[in-house]
């Protein structure tokens, strides 16, 4: 068995937290702890709680393996899911837009 490579998370969480358009002192009120303990999680210094992952997956409304999923062998959520976790914040004219062009790459991907 291969060995596990170190869990580094911190960059996959600070994108996230970006991508809903949360500060980091957003994201410590929302979730109930402080705003050094993100900034260590983000920095790789500290490795999040469960508490904190749950917290921080219900506010996003995403699954651990959208965090953890290069870390798995087997993944639900693929990396585009991850990269589109804001949309429900985007302005509906905006989220029309990105819908527009995937109809528009799905109807052109089967000629």
């Amino acid at each position: 068995m291969r060995k596990q490579k170190e869990i580094m998370i911190g960059d996959k969480l600070k994108a996230l937290r970006k991508s809903y358009g949360y500060t980091q002192e957003k994201l410590s009120e929302s979730i109930e702890c402080s705003t050094r303990y993100i900034g260590n999680i983000e920095q790789n210094k500290s490795k999040p709680s469960y508490e904190i992952l749950v917290k921080i997956c219900n506010l996003f409304h995403i699954g651990t393996d959208a965090i953890f999923g290069e870390y798995l062998e087997k993944s639900s959520k693929s990396s585009k899911e991850v990269g589109l976790a804001g949309f429900e914040k985007l302005k509906p004219e905006n989220q029309a837009i990105i819908l527009h062009l995937i109809e528009y790459f799905n109807r052109n991907n089967k000629k």
